[in-house]
């Protein structure tokens, strides 16, 4: 069976899926850490890779950028191939001037505008939220690991490029409390919530509102290790 999106047959997507937007990151992270490595979708180029950590099997794939497309491969890996838990592991922009280049987020609620989930099933609220379990399992692998993460509230937001007043992302926080911004979770913890399904979310700072630092292309690309390790380790107990 396959779908629309992606050409992967039941049984070729694993249980636990790790989720970057960048489909090249999700290529890296397959051949970089994964063994038994086999290309399962490579429709409109979102590859998906299915291989071993550790023994255990993991699928990586790539979410594209927005809430809509996020929202399309997610509610098809739940809904259709019968994965249970999604790990979105992307970057994110700093409100805060705590939250410097490099830091890894854990998402502990997404703040949004967008209409995403009252379009998809009438919910009226503005925030979503990741598992529970899944986010103590994360913490957990984390200090394990002795790699520092920060618990954050984020803005998941539909528009990249924002025509707005300067400095508009502290009212943002001053309002709403959130520290870093991204564009996916709340799409992805809302799919997760309607299909009875887990999902959380991990984010690298890949650039300030505050410092006005930015990572490059390439960097986001290969060099978001530790976040990379968090995830992998967490679907490997």
């Amino acid at each position: 069976m396959s779908t629309p999106h992606n050409s992967a047959n039941v049984g070729e997507i694993a249980k636990n899926v790790l989720m970057p937007g960048d489909p090249l990151r999700a290529k890296f992270i397959a051949e970089t850490f994964l063994e038994d490595v086999k290309l399962v979708n490579s429709v409109r180029n979102m590859f998906a890779y299915t291989g071993k950590y550790k023994g255990k099997e993991i699928t990586v794939m790539g979410s594209g950028m927005g809430m809509p497309s996020i929202g399309i491969y997610s509610y098809e890996l739940f809904s259709q191939y019968g994965v249970e838990n999604i790990l979105r592991i992307g970057s994110a922009g700093a409100y805060v001037d705590t939250l410097n280049i490099f830091d890894i987020v854990l998402v502990e609620s997404a703040w949004s505008e967008s209409s995403f989930a009252k379009t998809q099933n009438g919910y009226e609220k503005d925030e979503t939220y990741p598992d529970e379990g899944l986010n103590k399992k994360i913490k957990e692998t984390a200090k394990k690991l002795n790699i520092p993460i920060h618990l954050s509230k984020i803005h998941s937001s539909d528009v990249f490029y924002r025509d707005a007043e300067e400095g508009y992302y502290k009212k943002i926080f001053e309002d709403k409390g959130c520290e870093a911004v991204e564009m996916e979770s709340f799409a992805l913890f809302h799919n997760a919530k309607v299909l009875g399904k887990k999902a959380a979310c991990l984010l690298t700072i890949s650039d300030s509102f505050t410092s006005k630092k930015a990572t490059t292309a390439e960097e986001r690309q290969l060099s978001f290790t530790n976040m990379m390790k968090i995830a992998l380790e967490t679907f490997c107990d």
